[in-house]
């Protein structure tokens, strides 16, 4: 055949197949958005999505829409998922239909902030891997930690985790292989990238281990449930029959535990407490101070007259030390973490004067069990992180003691409390409004080498409280002889005449004259006093910038 007749021949079946192709690619790009449309338009006539709605629960879109500023989201791997292609008579084949990656990924602004995110489908293969792929979630785990922007996890589901299924399609079991996961997480916390959990559904397996190792995690109560394995499963474990998701791991008890941290009502009040507690913390610890709110509206020269009223004069009585904490922080600022992870101690996110403060406190004048000590070295340590400096209003009557506390070791947990209190470093103001008595109280007072604290004079400190069995302890042959000359009566009426002497020297004001005590100040001044000592510490070439730059240039290193 000749040359010519070649080309000829070439050229026929080239202009053939640019009429197929057009010049502008438009061919692919109208496959883009139509496989786009399928992943974004709800599939409302799946059992799985209406049994979502039927349960209360938002469908995911809408849970990003709700979170995230208005039009802000833009999502990362949209058309990742298992794609149907129909053959073409007249041309290549195109796509039919999309089943999506269960885990959405994408980044957008809350309050014009950037923030990455993931959040579960749980209508597409219950969150399972099945249908979600790992890399998708690695990625964005990977970019909040390479961008150092905050991170936000939707979970309802497995989150990616596996299931028995899986061994079918792979033809083999698999190695459970989580290095990498849990490698990048644990860098982004201790690195103070903001970790925020939500449970909105059941989150099982991979899914509650990526929320309990976020710095903040709260569960909608309507619709969450946490747990390492669902009741079908715990059956066959452990013999449990007929746990309902709420009973194994409802909202209640998981907080209750501690494992996590808040209860939101619903979804959007989840939304709501993950957009305020964000509001409190920095985008990357390692490289910035939390955001401050200037000019504060609650000037901190602001007086209660009636701030001291919350601690009774009569010991037997409780302080109402939430109500302190309520008058001495700005106006509505104050964000519980953790209020029914143990009734001995407040943790908690505030404002004094517009920056951002951790609190810590003693709650109902009970000594620490071994939840409290948890709870407050968990917040110690987020607070480093994300260098918050904290204020704490001491009223610690010791460790708990008997049979019960025993059994929780709760010297162990104390143990802990004091290593969180003396690995961090983050700046640490203490009031003290009333009792300080013991181990527990001394690590307390004095978690820093420079003693930056305040006494009120309510205050009550020593190595073990006078009323508390320690006279009698002290006491015990003078008491006993006193028994012997005048009987029971005699025992009593010297008891009490030593409670008054020991009570008489109670008197804040005799440790002040020695200097044991650094400051004794009027309660309704107390305001003006921490408001000062958080503006300094904020304050340009001070102790948080100071801390920030030993961060960055690697001589400082904290731990989550």
């Amino acid at each position: 055949m000749a040359p010519t007749d070649d080309a000829s021949k070439a050229t026929a079946r080239l202009a053939q197949l640019q009429s197929h192709l057009p010049a502008d690619y438009s061919d692919i790009t109208s496959q883009l958005t139509h496989l786009e449309t399928l992943a974004r338009t709800p599939p409302t006539t799946q059992a799985s999505y209406q049994r979502q709605l039927s349960r209360g629960k938002l469908w995911v879109r809408d849970r990003i829409t709700s979170l995230l500023d208005p039009d802000s989201f833009y999502e990362i791997g949209p058309t990742t998922g298992s794609i149907t292609w129909t053959s073409s008579s007249d041309g290549p084949p195109q796509p039919t239909d999309l089943i999506p990656s269960n885990n959405l990924q994408g980044r957008g602004t809350i309050n014009s902030r950037r923030v990455l995110l993931t959040a579960d489908d749980f209508a597409v293969r219950a969150g399972h891997a099945d249908g979600a792929l790992m890399e998708k979630t690695l990625y964005v785990e990977r970019l909040a930690l390479h961008t150092r922007t905050p991170i936000i996890k939707l979970v309802d589901g497995s989150s990616g985790g596996g299931s028995v299924t899986m061994t079918m399609k792979l033809g083999f079991t698999p190695l459970p292989s989580l290095h990498n996961f849990f490698s990048l997480v644990a860098q982004q916390c201790d690195l103070g990238i903001p970790n925020v959990g939500a449970i909105l559904g059941p989150a099982v397996g991979l899914g509650a281990t990526r929320a309990a190792m976020c710095h903040f995690t709260v569960i909608a109560r309507d619709v969450g449930s946490f747990f390492a394995a669902g009741p079908k499963v715990v059956e066959h474990a452990t013999f449990e029959e007929g746990l309902t998701n709420d009973e194994l791991g409802g909202a209640a008890l998981q907080t209750a535990n501690g494992t996590l941290d808040n209860i939101a009502l619903n979804e959007h009040d989840a939304f709501h407490q993950i957009r305020t507690f964000l509001s409190y913390v920095p985008s990357c610890g390692a490289s910035e101070l939390p955001p401050i709110l200037l000019p504060s509206s609650d000037p901190i020269t602001r007086r209660d007259l009636e701030i001291a009223t919350h601690i009774p004069r009569r010991p037997a009585r409780a302080a109402n030390v939430p109500a302190i904490v309520d008058s001495l922080f700005d106006k509505d600022s104050v964000f519980v973490i953790g209020a029914t992870f143990s009734r001995t101690s407040l943790t908690a996110l505030a404002r004094l004067g517009g920056h951002p403060v951790g609190v810590i406190a003693n709650l109902s004048s009970l000594a620490l069990d071994a939840a409290g000590c948890k709870k407050i070295a968990k917040h110690l340590r987020m607070c480093d992180v994300f260098n918050l400096p904290v204020v704490q209003l001491i009223d610690c009557p010791g460790f708990a003691v008997g049979s019960a506390a025993e059994r929780e070791a709760t010297m162990k947990a104390g143990v802990e409390m004091a290593k969180a209190y003396y690995s961090t470093t983050v700046p640490v103001y203490s009031i003290v409004v009333r009792r300080c008595y013991g181990v527990a109280g001394g690590i307390m007072v004095d978690p820093r080498e420079m003693k930056e604290r305040v006494f009120w004079p309510s205050a009550e400190f020593g190595s073990l409280p006078a009323d508390g069995g320690g006279i009698e302890v002290a006491h015990r042959g003078e008491l006993r002889k006193e028994a012997e000359r005048r009987g029971r009566e005699g025992y009593e009426k010297r008891l009490e005449e030593l409670k008054r002497e020991y009570r008489a020297m109670e008197n804040p004001l005799r440790a002040a004259a020695r200097f044991n005590v650094e400051e004794v100040i009027r309660p309704e001044e107390t305001r003006r006093w921490a408001g000062e000592w958080v503006a300094r510490q904020y304050e340009k070439g001070g102790v948080l910038e100071r801390r920030v730059a030993e961060r960055m240039a690697g001589r400082l290193v904290v731990r989550f």
